[in-house]
């Protein structure tokens, strides 16, 4: 039974894993707002598809109290904001090109189903990486979001796949 329980649960690990992006956040910064323990935190994510672009994400950590105080115990608030720079040389990988870009960072925010998510866009006409933070559910979206833009008008990027024409 033990064994079986054991191989279940890394079987769900891995089915689940196999979803996951490669990003990676860092804590940077937290910063406390009020005196039951609510903070900001601030988070640093690279891109795993373009070398050379790191991301702030910043978003509320709700505490123990706030949770027992306020109900709704399982999630944080969908707010959220985003900066992203060139943080060193740009060095662009195989990136999705379509309008619809690519998920490069997912993180959660609820007990289960509620997700901050960054997703990358490159906008050809104008040379420019568009990162756009917002949260997705599995019922109800949430409009809040931000995005913060990367130009590569006049930069020496690098393509690996050569650039797109």
């Amino acid at each position: 039974m033990r064994n079986a329980l054991s191989a279940f649960l890394t079987s769900a690990a891995l089915f689940l894993s196999l979803g996951t992006v490669s990003a990676h956040a860092e804590v940077v910064g937290k910063v406390g707002v009020d005196w039951i323990g609510n903070d900001i935190i601030v988070e640093a994510v690279s891109d795993p598809g373009v070398q050379g672009v790191t991301c702030h994400i910043t978003y509320f950590d709700r505490s123990v109290i706030d949770r027992l105080k306020n109900g709704n115990w399982f999630e944080d608030p969908s707010n959220s904001s985003i900066a992203c720079r060139q943080t060193g040389p740009i060095v662009i990988g195989d990136i999705d090109l379509s309008k619809e870009g690519e998920e490069v960072f997912r993180e959660g925010m609820s007990l289960v189903w509620k997700k901050l998510v960054v997703n990358r866009i490159y906008d050809k006409s104008n040379n420019t990486l568009i990162y756009l933070v917002h949260t997705r559910e599995l019922t109800d979206g949430s409009a809040k979001m931000a995005i913060s833009t990367v130009p590569l008008y006049g930069q020496n990027v690098t393509w690996t796949k050569g650039a797109p024409q």
